[in-house]
């Protein structure tokens, strides 16, 4: 069951996305390189190709909600800061639900600003790994004009990491070198993380988790090193 319903989150999560993707540059992915990237993602999480499609065309209905990406910031007991992304198509509801989250878990609900500066926003694709012609410490190299940080190799592909602002830029290359992308995205890696004992993780890992049931929140990083 428990992997039913983060699929379902993962599926209304994408979806949204492509709500945001179509509203921002259009319905065509040919022409609209957030859309691609987010149709890459539906198909790395096994979203259905029609699920897709309804989604883009449901989008470009005019009666849609207007989803607005919103962060919210804050502590979880024992001083583990948290951020958290939402899409929203109802400011007031996902704020009144953040907090109340917080609250009722013992953290602090944060003003804007108070811990986003504490995590760094990267970018990451991961690629094919026959598509690679060259080896990686070549390929790295390849890529340096993108500031990437890291390039490393898993069972799953070839893994990018780059400073959030490369996103466009390295998608353009990957695409143009026909390397082809299995997922990208983004992420929020903190500076600093902290050590806590067993019951103390545990007290931090409930607010975590009813912050990710939410059904607005897209993502919650911290700062818990696990």
């Amino acid at each position: 069951m428990k992997r039913w319903s983060a699929m379902a989150k993962t599926f209304t999560r994408i979806g949204k996305d492509i709500v945001m993707a179509v509203n921002d540059g259009g319905p065509n992915p040919d022409t609209n390189a957030r859309l691609r990237a987010v149709i890459q993602n539906a198909k790395a999480a096994n979203m259905p190709k029609e699920n897709v499609e309804r989604a883009i065309k449901k989008a470009s209905d005019k009666d849609t909600a207007n989803y607005k990406e919103v962060l919210f910031e804050g502590y979880a007991p024992h001083g583990i800061a948290i951020v958290v992304e939402t899409a929203t198509d109802n400011n007031n509801r996902t704020v009144a639900n953040v907090r109340m989250i917080f609250n009722k878990y013992n953290g602090n609900f944060g003003t804007s600003g108070s811990v986003v500066f504490m995590f760094d926003r990267t970018c990451n694709f991961r690629i094919k790994t026959e598509d690679l012609k060259v080896d990686l410490e070549e390929f790295e190299l390849e890529l340096m004009d993108f500031e990437v940080e890291e390039v490393f190799k898993d069972e799953d592909g070839i893994v990018i990491y780059a400073p959030f602002e490369q996103f466009g830029a390295i998608q353009n290359y990957l695409e143009e070198n026909k390397l082809e992308i299995l997922s990208s995205g983004f992420e929020r890696i903190p500076a600093n993380t902290t050590k806590l004992n067993e019951e103390q993780q545990a007290d931090v890992e409930k607010l975590l988790e009813k912050l990710e049931e939410d059904e607005d929140v897209q993502q919650v990083y911290h700062s818990l090193d696990h």
